[in-house]
């Protein structure tokens, strides 16, 4: 048969092209491999709100001043579009100060270009819930636009969502200096209650789509105990006007086939994050995060383009991250969890992902942040007269349940220049971090890294140049081919 130049041309062309868009293929050993990944066809929202009928919120009562409390406006317009089987909520252009809304089954709430959204800088005008915050289940303040227990939602537009989050930025930095030097760093998280900007709990068939949220109070969007949930399209800026602690981008917690693409965020911790529980109380709920996409997405500030973690207790599987990109991250690939955690992170693919300035590549660390992830009550303290959630935090996990496992990890297809380390795999002694397959990975870094308590790991076509002319170094590794 013979070929003609340009047919000759199409056909590593549409290699190529299949390797980089079908999800269920890997690239590896040079050759297209299929994996066992027909759940990807399964991830997001399965459907959207059907209703077409209006209701503005101003004819509600709602104010587009910036400076009227729009709150129970906004609501009962929300309210009305459920009695009304549902429909779509919408504003005039302006700038809407609210609280906390609900928003309801069947409802899709537009939030067009030339409206904005203002969190209140009132932490009373968000209601206290019984939730999840960094992996523990407690009452806390409910998130500026919520979705509880309610299925067939979106939220859309190309408007802002704009937390104001500073004051609780504030607040938050002003008690790290007081607990601190008491050794009780770990419950400061916990104890300055800060609003998040979406929450979507116990809920499916959720959309977000295109929406800008900035100045998130604490974390931005965090999907909980859900499934089948879409976000697509949105940006994320959090750092307007300060540094925003813990301003997560999209927290993934304990929830089920969903989809992340196309999306755009800087913050000041995790970009795109999963997690599962932290502790005895993960450990109690034992609820994983699995069957996830994150595809088309950039990562900007932060603390990882994907983080796997560091609350791990109800284990993360079937994940797929790809075609992606971090410009100035923290970390590229990361994944972190501590010695009582718990939990098993495997059958993670992370392929195709371009790396500019980050700190470290590709990092692993299972005794991350020992002043927040370990909990200890210091002398002076009455035990009884503790909040309850400190008691929960407090309570020992057995080593046999503590110690988190890593392992059935593929990652191919990386480009990484200009980044400060390229590899840093720390493991444990007891729970080496292993079966990890590297292929066709090219990062430059001013220094090679190590890699530390791993077990069968598969190296090719890495390469690894280092400023400092330093090689990968390795220490109690076993079948560590590099």
């Amino acid at each position: 048969m013979n070929l003609s130049p340009a047919k000759f041309l199409l056909v590593p062309l549409l290699l190529f092209i299949t390797a980089f868009t079908f999800p269920d293929f890997h690239i590896r050993w040079n050759k297209i491999i299929p994996r066992p990944m027909s759940w990807v066809k399964d991830v997001g929202a399965r459907q959207t709100p059907k209703g077409e009928k209006i209701f503005r919120v101003n004819d509600y009562g709602a104010v587009n001043d910036g400076k009227t409390t729009d709150t129970k406006y906004i609501q009962k317009a929300i309210d009305a579009c459920t009695a009304a089987g549902g429909g779509i909520v919408t504003f005039d252009a302006g700038e809407y100060l609210t609280g906390s809304v609900f928003i309801k089954s069947g409802v899709t709430l537009r939030i067009d270009k030339g409206v904005t959204i203002l969190g209140s800088q009132n932490i009373k005008d968000y209601p206290i819930i019984p939730t999840r915050v960094a992996g523990i289940e407690m009452n806390w303040p409910a998130a500026l636009i919520n979705v509880l227990n309610q299925k067939d939602v979106a939220i859309t537009g190309d408007g802002i969502v704009d937390g104001r989050g500073k004051p609780f930025w504030d607040k938050y930095w002003a008690m790290r200096k007081v607990y601190d030097p008491k050794g009780i760093r770990w419950a400061a998280d916990y104890d300055c209650q800060r609003p998040r900007l979406f929450l979507i709990s116990r809920s499916s068939d959720v959309t977000l789509k295109g929406v800008h949220l900035q100045r998130s109070g604490f974390w931005t969007v965090h999907i909980l105990y859900s499934d089948h949930i879409t976000v697509n399209d949105i940006t994320v800026e959090n750092n307007i006007g300060g540094h925003g602690p813990s301003t997560d981008g999209v927290d993934i917690d304990s929830s089920t086939y969903i989809l992340v693409w196309n999306c755009d965020i800087d913050c000041n911790d995790d970009d795109y994050c999963l997690k599962a529980g932290r502790d005895a109380d993960g450990l109690r709920v034992n609820k994983p995060t699995e069957y996830v996409v994150i595809r088309h997405c950039i990562a900007r500030s932060g603390g990882g383009l994907c983080t796997f973690g560091s609350e791990t207790s109800g284990s993360i599987r079937h994940v797929l991250v790809e075609n992606s990109e971090a410009i100035g991250t923290g970390n590229g690939v990361n994944f972190k969890s501590a010695f009582t955690r718990g939990g098993i992170v495997e059958d993670v693919h992370i392929r195709n992902l371009k790396m500019e300035k980050v700190k470290t590549a590709i990092n692993l660390n299972l005794n991350w942040n020992p002043n927040y992830s370990y909990t200890t009550l210091p002398r002076g303290y009455n035990y009884d007269s503790i909040p309850s959630y400190w008691k929960v935090m407090l309570e020992k996990v057995p080593p046999s349940e503590g110690t988190p496992t890593i392992e059935n990890v593929f990652i191919s297809n990386i480009k990484a220049n200009h980044c400060q380390t390229a590899i840093h795999a720390i493991g444990m002694k007891t729970s080496p971090l292993k079966d990890f397959e590297l292929n066709n990975i090219m990062i430059t870094a001013n220094t090679a890294g190590e890699i530390k308590y791993a077990k069968d790991w598969k190296f090719d076509k890495v390469n690894i140049t280092a400023k400092d002319g330093s090689k990968l170094k390795t220490e109690d590794v076993s079948n560590v081919k590099f």
